[in-house]
Formats: C-alpha cells, sequence, structure tokens
C-alpha cells in the first residue's frame, strides 16, 4: 500500500507539473488578450475564446460589449419626415408662383419690346412712303395752284382747288374771287410757275423739312414768269416756297403754302 500511494503521488505531481508547462507554453504562444480577465478555456489543446474577435495587424483582439450594450442610432421619427414633407409642399407652390411671375414678367416685357420696336419700324416705312409721296405730290400740284391765265380764270381756279384741302382751299377760293381775279382781267395777267430743275437736269429742285405718315412739309424752288400790261415783256421771279402737304381720302393735298 506504501508503494502504490508513493507510486500514485508521484503520478500526480507529475501530472501537475506537466499540466503546468503546458500552460506556461500556451500563454507564451497565444497570451490572452487584456479583455477576457486572462482567462481562455483550452479544449484538447485549443484555445476557445467565448467574445468577439478582430484582428489588427496580425495580432488577435478581444472586443467586449459595454455595459448597457450595444446601441444603434436614433431613427428619425415619422413626424420628422412629414414635417419635411410639409414644409417642402409649402415651398414648392411659393417658388413656382415667383417663376410664373418671373416669366411673366420676362414676357409681358419682351412682347411689349417687339411691339415697340414693330411701331417704328412700321412707323418708319409708313414715314418714307409719305416722304415720297408727299414730294411728288408737291411738285405736280404747285405749279397748278401758283398758275393761272386772265383769259380762263374759272378752269385755272377749279383745277388749282382740286388740289387743296382744309382751311386752304377756302381761303384759295375768296382770295383769287376778290383780288387775284379782277387784277387779272384789268391788267391780263398771265403767271406760269414751273418747279426749278438743276441746270445739269434731272429731278426739279425739292427736299424735304418735315415728315409724318399724315403730313410732310416740302421746300420747293420755284420759278414764276409773270406776263401783264403793266409790266414790259415777261418778268422771271425767283422763290423758295414752302409747301405743306396732307395725307387725305382722295391722296396727298395741300393745305398751305408760303412764301419765303
Amino acid at each position: 500500500m506504501a508503494k502504490t500511494t508513493t507510486a500514485r503521488r508521484t503520478m500526480t505531481a507529475a501530472a501537475r507539473a506537466a499540466a503546468k508547462r503546458a500552460e506556461r507554453s500556451h500563454r507564451e504562444v497565444d497570451p490572452p488578450g487584456p479583455l477576457d480577465g486572462g482567462h481562455a478555456a483550452v479544449d484538447g489543446g485549443l484555445r476557445v475564446d467565448p467574445d468577439p474577435v478582430a484582428t489588427v495587424a496580425g495580432r488577435t483582439v478581444l472586443i467586449e460589449a459595454p455595459k448597457n450594450g450595444w446601441q444603434d442610432p436614433p431613427e428619425p421619427s415619422p413626424e420628422a419626415f412629414e414635417e419635411d414633407d410639409a414644409a417642402e409642399e409649402r415651398g414648392t407652390p411659393g417658388h413656382r408662383r415667383l417663376l410664373t411671375a418671373l416669366l411673366g414678367v420676362l414676357l409681358v416685357a419682351g412682347l411689349v419690346a417687339v411691339a415697340v420696336l414693330g411701331w417704328q419700324y412700321w412707323e418708319a416705312r409708313r414715314t418714307e412712303t409719305a416722304r415720297n409721296e408727299a414730294v411728288a405730290a408737291a411738285r405736280k400740284a404747285t405749279p397748278v395752284v401758283l398758275s393761272y391765265d386772265y383769259r380762263h380764270l374759272d378752269r385755272d381756279f377749279t383745277r388749282a382747288r382740286a388740289h387743296l384741302t382744309g382751311d386752304f382751299r377756302d381761303e384759295y377760293g375768296k382770295t383769287t374771287k376778290t383780288v387775284v381775279a379782277p387784277t387779272a382781267k384789268k391788267y391780263h395777267g398771265v403767271v406760269k410757275a414751273t418747279v426749278a430743275a438743276p441746270a445739269s437736269g434731272g429731278s426739279p429742285a425739292a427736299s424735304v423739312v418735315s415728315a409724318s405718315p399724315d403730313k410732310v412739309v416740302v421746300l420747293l424752288f420755284v420759278n414764276q414768269v409773270t406776263q401783264s400790261t403793266q409790266v414790259s415783256g415777261s418778268r422771271v421771279d425767283l422763290n423758295r416756297v414752302r409747301v405743306t402737304m396732307e395725307d387725305t381720302d382722295d391722296g396727298w393735298k395741300v393745305s398751305a403754302v408760303d412764301a419765303l
């Protein structure tokens, strides 16, 4: 019995020594992490760690959960989404109304600009047409208005009145009836007027003083040759005449004649 007890003690001591050597060898190869309190379970020579493991730079690091456990970030509440949607709905119509108003202003400004430019272009075209037509009418009418022959005064005055308009037509009728006709009959007066033309030829001299689509003032150089019993031979008068032309339903008519 003594030998058996001694042998058992010897085996027990040897086992303890072997276990201690194995434990020291295991700790040198893979020391426990600081988070496991220095303890690790050994099963068949393999180390088993119950905690999560993360590998950093070739080392095994144990991550210990917080005391209160893992917490997820707070999720936004449905009310927050509803408030954002409401704010967006409130802002969108306002922006749309502002954009619509701005586009409306730009559209109106564009239309006004186009209308003004179109009107100016149209007025310029009408004025240019009026200039040409009024000058041609003045060249034709002025010699008729300023000419007469005592032998057929009524015919001459009737032809002249056809080129006149407004108050000037009435004034011309009174003047020729009370002044011109008696004097021409008494002295056998004959007056022939022509619009002066350049010596080298070309259109009669005329220029536009002012012009609008309905009214044009024309400056003419008129030569008047007068014969009567009061004059020996013929007398030539070189006159500058300002003729005002107005557009009427019957065309361009003379509304005033002023000798300069």
